[in-house]
């Protein structure tokens, strides 16, 4: 009996998953006695490798026509686990970095955009008894800007002692972020209620 193999894309993207956890744990130790910067540096390797292997996994799916609903599913996921509990510790007093406490407002909002189109896709299953997953552009474009806003909080302490503003970039990845994410929330939910409204017109259309 032939064995099911794992496309290497989907394998990419696993790995991703597993990698959320040492880079938690990481984050949790940058302000602990005896690890602060090596901590923050490993923490950064991490966000690297998941950084770059988030383009890879899209590209080897694309390029070698890998691109399946198990992907599909997958790489969300991944980026959701990172950015949610990222966004969850930053926001927390002691695993601040640099003094620089996350805002609770654009955690909710990021968070509760997640939230939302996790609870859009449930609904919509259940609808129409069929999976719903269809990226959209500024839900990249706000991914995006979130690992980027998490990238700069990471290299901040190496920054703002030769560029005080660097500051100020960051508070605006904190705006953009929220921003995005209330827009990409609107768009899911426009395109979801789209989708069930063209699934109930298609099924009375075979009942007439």
């Amino acid at each position: 009996m032939a064995k099911l193999k794992m496309a290497w894309p989907n394998r990419i993207t696993l790995m991703r998953i597993l990698l959320v956890w040492p880079f938690i744990y990481m984050v949790l130790k940058i302000n602990q006695d005896g690890y602060e910067n090596w901590a923050r540096y490993a923490a950064l390797i991490i966000f690297a490798i998941m950084a770059i292997s988030d383009g890879l996994d899209g590209y080897c799916a694309r390029k070698f026509n890998m691109v399946t609903e198990l992907g599909a599913f997958l790489d969300p996921l991944a980026d959701k686990l990172l950015i949610t509990s990222t966004c969850i510790l930053l926001s927390l007093q002691r695993n601040a970095i640099n003094g620089m406490v996350l805002p609770v407002e654009v955690v909710v909002l990021i968070i509760g955009k997640d939230i939302l189109v996790v609870m859009g896709f449930i609904v919509i299953y259940f609808m129409t008894g069929k999976t719903f997953i269809v990226p959209v552009k500024i839900g990249k474009y706000c991914t995006a800007v979130q690992l980027i806003m998490v990238l700069f909080m990471l290299i901040s302490p190496d920054i703002t002692p030769f560029w005080s503003d660097f500051i100020y970039c960051i508070r605006a990845l904190w705006c953009l972020s929220s921003a995005l994410a209330i827009a990409s929330a609107i768009t899911y939910i426009r395109n979801g209620i789209k989708h069930v409204n063209e699934y109930e017109h298609n099924k009375q259309s075979g009942n007439d």
